[in-house]
């Protein structure tokens, strides 16, 4: 790397250029080098610019031509550094050798342009993979929330972040950790679910698997988000503080705290008329001060200006990058707009305090240098490029085991597995689509339909096409489309299902972005009822007696009421990725036996506001109210081709205890709680052993069941194995009447279950002790252990 000797002279150590000595801290070089620029070089390194992005208003962010058109030119734009380039990868379809190749000129540019020599930091999708042609294409979030394997979903991210280190990219924009409270919001797909002990988990497994690769994990959207009024995107939030505190805000402490994300990137939402980009009480006082984050906060995509055009609490766009800087958003993405050069006239002015400036772009610099773009040895070209591969067979296995995970056996009486040498009508609109497995935030789905002459850059083998290699005696009708109201093919659909002996009936989604879609980014629905006329074919299909085998390929839950109970079977997958058909004909097959759980429910109603599982007894059903909220299946559901027995459920710490009577825990201690597994089926299978938490009496109301536990458990046929949950006091812990989160002494209950609404045990406890208050560093996890039992032979 070259750069230029900085105007100003040496420091008094005689080092020019002591941002570049590793042996200094990186808040050293940071400060060193910050004390140099000036005020037009530190506000180039706090805005990104996304070369490349359309202004014709096809594009792949809200309001993109609105912000994108009248750009300074590229030359202009760098003169005085950049901050970050914005998708490169992800814009259109490039070679990924070509687009390394082109990156790392831009990035020579760059450096030879700017008075000290600094690369920009870049970032790419990566919620379902590299977000890049010809890249891996991986299950959704919501699939891995259904596969209840954080351990795998860490694998998977690490595949993720290897590619994009290796394709030059520093930053990722992913996970999301959006606790999903209302289905009809289009991006339920994105979350993990509506549990913020499985999101959470999850999510830091996520996060692990990128940091570990070297790339920065950028958490999102913080916060709230995903629950806005009538699940319509970018809409008000109405939430108190106390549900932001309890539902909302947990996941992304756990990912901070276990995972290592190093970056954070605010919700475009308002919660109480405040919009989260201009909350300093969110942003600095609770994620900086609180919870002591040291990385970077990036704005979304147009946030900053969005404080003046969408929310209305700004007057221009100088005052609402002040306003932003203040709250403590670091970085403007994806390109320059508010923190341009009416900004850097503003500071000069003494309109906007310099300080503000500097608080930023010290927090970008340290950054940088942890990723070592300020070492003398840096390289804009990563030494592999040559040979770069997106796609390779180690990765598609692993996005192929999770998809296997993630599918959700919800109701079999005993159509499936599908028997050999059965005659098999596949019918329905997503049956023969390999953009049935995709999310809104796949490269296919997210740019690839703008230049459909580029092919989908990876291989995505249908359901057709897997089904047909699997079962040689089958039939195909599609019966109608997705969206629409054309019925017409609905009576060849009925008739193939006549003629044959099992009808898969695959009906769901078509994911897009902003109402390209029926899921997705901007793709919200005013009720649960599938899109177009797919439930009029499901009925029609039902009604000719044939068993029928439903097939949900969706990005959200659909209502499966009353007229859906007909069927024979019912599988639920929530976009699982490029193989996912092979993963769907292996399970409908039996190939592999399902061992997905629910990470939403299924409700049984297609109006009214949806309601997650996480409810207080008024939220469920009851006397005063004629709408049963009883979900069709509940949040954690799912079955197996082979059958589980739970037995000897029992406190095992602090004491072993009369199951009569509740036993003693600390609450400053642990408990720990054990169960034993016995797979008394034929063939070997994976139980999910779900741990809830009941606390009947608490000085403010509390859900009914919440999950503070699980564990995936393979069993060989006839094996057994003991799972023992140790379990922290603080996983307990809830916001008080105060608004403290407290440990509130009382009696509670662990309950074993086979979902939310499963049941199985109750162990009987109570927290002694003076009630606590825990904050930030409070223990988050249960840890799990799951011991095989050996049978001991009887004796002759």
């Amino acid at each position: 790397m070259t750069s230029q000797l900085p105007a100003d002279g040496e420091p008094a150590s005689g080092d020019a250029t002591p941002w570049r000595n590793t042996r200094l801290s990186p808040a050293e070089r940071a400060e060193a080098l910050l004390a140099r620029m000036s005020v037009e070089e530190k506000i180039a390194q706090l805005f990104g610019v996304w070369v490349g992005a359309e202004a014709s208003g096809e594009g792949v962010a809200p309001h993109q031509s609105d912000m994108i058109d009248g750009n300074p030119p590229w030359d202009t734009i760098i003169r005085y550094g950049l901050g970050q380039l914005t998708r490169p990868f992800g814009t259109a379809p490039v070679d990924p050798v070509l687009g390394a190749r082109s990156l790392a000129a831009s990035q020579e540019q760059i450096v030879a342009v700017s008075r000290f020599g600094i690369p920009a930091q870049v970032h790419e999708e990566c919620l379902t993979g590299f977000a890049a042609w010809k890249a891996t294409v991986y299950p959704t979030p919501l699939a891995w929330g259904a596969s209840f394997d954080p351990e795998l979903v860490e694998e998977m991210a690490g595949r993720i972040g290897a590619s994009m280190r290796a394709a030059g990219v520093h930053q990722g924009l992913a996970p999301v950790l959006d606790v999903t409270r209302d289905y009809r919001w289009g991006r339920t797909e994105e979350t993990i679910g509506e549990d913020p002990y499985l999101v959470g988990t999850t999510g830091a497994a996520y996060v692990r698997g990128l940091e570990n690769t070297g790339l920065v994990a950028t958490l999102k959207h913080f916060a709230g988000y995903s629950a806005s009024r009538g699940g319509r995107n970018l809409a008000p939030v109405s939430m108190g503080r106390r549900e932001l505190a309890d539902h909302i805000l947990p996941p992304f402490e756990m990912a901070l705290r276990l995972g290592g994300a190093r970056s954070v990137m605010n919700s475009y939402a308002e919660i109480d008329g405040m919009p989260a980009a201009a909350d300093e009480h969110l942003l600095t006082g609770l994620l900086r001060d609180e919870w002591g984050f040291t990385g970077i906060v990036v704005a979304d995509y147009f946030a900053v200006r969005f404080l003046e055009t969408l929310h209305g609490v700004a007057e221009g766009a100088v005052d609402a990058a002040h306003l932003a800087l203040r709250a403590g958003i670091d970085v403007e993405l994806p390109t320059v707009d508010a923190f341009g050069e009416a900004l850097v006239e503003a500071v000069h002015a003494g309109a906007v305090d310099e300080a503000l400036i500097d608080r930023a772009a010290r927090r970008v610099l340290v950054q940088k240098v942890e990723l070592g773009l300020l070492d003398e040895d840096w390289r804009a070209l990563p030494d592999d490029a040559a040979g770069l591969r997106l796609d390779d067979e180690v990765s598609r296995d692993v996005a192929v085991r999770l998809a296997r995970e993630s599918i959700v056996l919800l109701r079999n009486t005993g159509a499936l597995p599908l028997p050999v040498a059965t005659r098999v009508a596949l019918v329905g609109p997503l049956a023969d689509d390999p953009m049935a497995m995709l999310g809104c935030y796949t490269f296919p789905n997210h740019v690839g339909v703008h230049h459909p002459e580029h092919g989908l850059g990876v291989e995505i083998p249908t359901l057709r096409d897997e089904l047909a290699r699997r079962v040689p005696l089958l039939t195909h009708e599609p019966g109608c489309a997705v969206t629409g109201e054309d019925a017409s093919g609905i009576p060849a659909a009925v008739a193939a299902a006549a003629g044959a002996d099992v009808c898969v009936l695959a009906v769901g989604d078509r994911a897009g972005m902003f109402g390209r879609g029926t899921s997705g980014e901007g793709c919200d629905a005013a009720d649960l009822r599938l899109p177009g006329v797919q439930a009029d074919l499901v009925r029609a299909v039902l009604a000719t007696g044939t068993p029928v085998v439903l097939v949900l390929m969706t990005g959200r839950p659909y209502a499966l009421g009353p007229e859906f109970d007909t069927a024979a079977a019912v599988v639920q997958a929530f976009f699982p990725g490029q193989l996912g058909g092979q993963a769907l004909a292996e399970v409908l097959t039996g190939a592999v036996n399902p061992s997905g759980r629910l990470p939403v429910s299924v409700p049984r109603h297609a109006g009214g506001l949806p309601g997650t599982y996480l409810s207080p007894p008024l939220g469920r059903r009851n006397k005063v109210s004629s709408i049963d909220p009883t979900p069709a299946y509940p949040f954690g559901h799912g079955l197996s081709y082979t059958t589980f027995e739970w037995s000897d459920a029992t406190v095992v710490t602090p004491v072993d205890a009369d199951r009569d009577e509740a036993t003693p825990w600390p609450v400053d201690g642990e408990v720990r709680v054990r169960i034993t597994v016995h797979n008394s089926g034929d063939r070997a299978g994976t139980e999910v052993v779900q741990l809830y938490l009941h606390d009947p009496v608490a000085q403010t109301t509390r859900p009914v069941n919440r999950l503070v536990g699980f564990a995936r458990v393979p069993l060989e046929a006839g094996a057994r194995a003991q799972v023992t949950f140790g379990v922290p006091a603080d996983v307990t812990s809830f916001t008080g009447r105060t608004g403290q989160r407290v440990v509130e002494p009382g009696a509670v209950e662990l309950r074993f279950g086979r979902s939310s609404g499963e049941l199985t045990d109750a162990l009987r406890l109570r927290l002694t002790g003076a009630e606590r208050q825990v904050g930030h560093q409070r223990e988050l996890l249960t840890s799990v252990r799951i011991e095989p039992l050996v049978a001991v032979p009887h004796s002759a």
